[in-house]
């Protein structure tokens, strides 16, 4: 097949970009309405330092995204690049190391989590952001985290058959089952405030539920099968996955680390009045990242299917694009956040000028890292992002650490900025385009020995 150069993801790609950045606008609206009520009810019912430790404790899945060990690429690479996903056996081992790997890993977060919380040590390790029975609490959260891990596959499979927009979708229950139980707690005035993170912990377990049962109709009969051959470890060998595996493991290892310790940072070195702050400040431009983040990974199999095809596709319109909707977005949000903090918090939270200018940035060169990241998920891709990714733990944590007691919550948002645009945005950029050049080359040199390269062609 010949190599063409073709320009950056038009219409279907586009299509499928546009149709789930919608549609995770209009579950992040619902679920952005439901948030914002149930966050009245949390701080109205339990108070702040109740919510405080809510948004403490709900960040774990932002902190432990390194639980599937870098199998998310393996799965997505393998389903998109696959002509018949519901035949294919590779794609049907692939999904069964899956398993075996994320059972594996939940299991043992189960047992760390059950020994963290026996000794007692999830004060140490979370800061003074924890309230009285904050340790079992904790644990428990682990650990229905560790169980719902090897339910994940079904959300990696509907990406890698382009089917982020319905990933998307399935969110939309999360968030009303969280207002309903977290209502009907404070309404029967149950004294549950050291609790409430569990509520988000089961409701994000009934997703990946909901998303596997998903998956296993778009790919039957492949995940019925794969179950029932997880434990025939002898007779049904696993793939090899460490070649992609690893460098997405150490990725999603170090982005964490990075970039989701903000409220154990402030939580040792802050105050609870930081703590609540970047926690609503957080809440709402998540809405807006969680949308980006979205649109973007739904590129990530368009992509990874086009290099199957021996196609070039460059992220730099859409990365310019990305870039200047998140600027747009993000801005618009500081604007509205004084009434939207208000009608929350009601006067127990404000949001400095600062802080909502430093989310503005850093909301924006996120956006800007989802095209090209996207582009480089292939093997070379992958490998280039490591020592980047690793540079940015002592870079994004020291400038954090430091920025917390003269800026407050605005400090490690700061912090993260930078470190987006120094070593991600930035290095990402220069191997994109050293990249396209080089595969243009090829496609150049392979011409003539191949049939004439249609310019007109799609």
């Amino acid at each position: 097949m010949t190599t063409t150069d073709k320009p950056p993801v038009r219409s279907g790609g586009m299509r499928t970009v546009g149709s789930t950045a919608v549609i995770k606008v209009l579950v992040m609206g619902l679920s952005g309405v439901l948030g914002i009520l149930t966050s009245r009810v949390i701080l109205h019912s339990f108070g702040t330092d109740a919510y405080a430790q809510y948004g403490l404790l709900s960040s774990f899945p932002t902190l432990l995204p390194f639980a599937d060990l870098g199998i998310a690429a393996v799965v997505i690479n393998e389903v998109a690049g696959s002509r018949a996903p519901r035949t294919d056996d590779r794609v049907r081992r692939t999904i069964v190391t899956a398993l075996r790997i994320l059972m594996v890993s939940g299991g043992i977060m189960v047992v760390v989590a059950g020994v963290i919380t026996f000794f007692g040590w999830w004060p140490v390790l979370l800061g003074k952001g924890l309230v009285a029975g904050g340790n079992l609490t904790a644990g428990l959260c682990l650990v229905i985290f560790g169980i719902a891990v090897p339910l994940t596959v079904g959300q990696r499979i509907l990406v890698g058959l382009k089917k982020t927009n319905v990933q998307v979708a399935s969110q939309a229950i999360v968030a009303p089952f969280m207002l309903l139980v977290i209502s009907a707690l404070a309404m029967l005035a149950i004294p549950a405030g050291s609790s409430l993170s569990i509520v988000s912990y089961i409701g994000n377990a009934l997703l990946s539920v909901l998303c596997l049962w998903i998956a296993a109709r778009a790919l039957s009969p492949q995940i019925g099968q794969a179950f029932r051959l997880v434990f025939k470890v002898r007779s049904y060998r696993s793939v090899a996955v460490l070649n992609l595996a690893w460098p997405m493991l150490v990725q999603t290892l170090a982005q964490p680390i990075a970039f989701q310790t903000d409220r154990i940072l402030i939580s040792h070195v802050g105050s609870s009045q930081d703590l609540s702050q970047y926690n609503l400040a957080s809440q709402l431009f998540g809405l807006v990242l969680q949308t980006i983040a979205a649109a973007g990974v739904a590129l990530w199999p368009i992509y990874a299917g086009h290099r199957a095809a021996g196609r070039i596709e460059s992220p730099t319109r859409p990365t310019f694009w990305f870039l200047g909707g998140g600027l747009l977005v993000g801005g618009l949000l500081a604007v509205l956040s004084p009434w939207l903090v208000d009608f929350i918090a009601g006067g127990r939270i404000e949001l400095p000028p600062l802080l909502l200018i430093s989310f503005v940035a850093y909301v924006a060169l996120q956006a800007a890292k989802y095209p090209i990241g996207m582009y480089m998920t292939d093997k070379a891709g992958l490998k280039f992002q490591v020592v980047p990714s690793l540079l940015m733990i002592p870079l994004n944590l020291g400038v954090s650490w430091l920025l917390i007691a003269p800026f407050g919550a605005a400090g490690p948002i700061i912090g993260s900025a930078l470190t987006v645009l120094l070593l991600q945005v930035i290095p990402n950029l220069r191997y994109v385009s050293r990249d396209l050049a080089r595969r243009r080359a090829e496609g150049r040199s392979a011409a003539p020995a191949s049939s004439p390269v249609d310019p007109t062609a799609d």
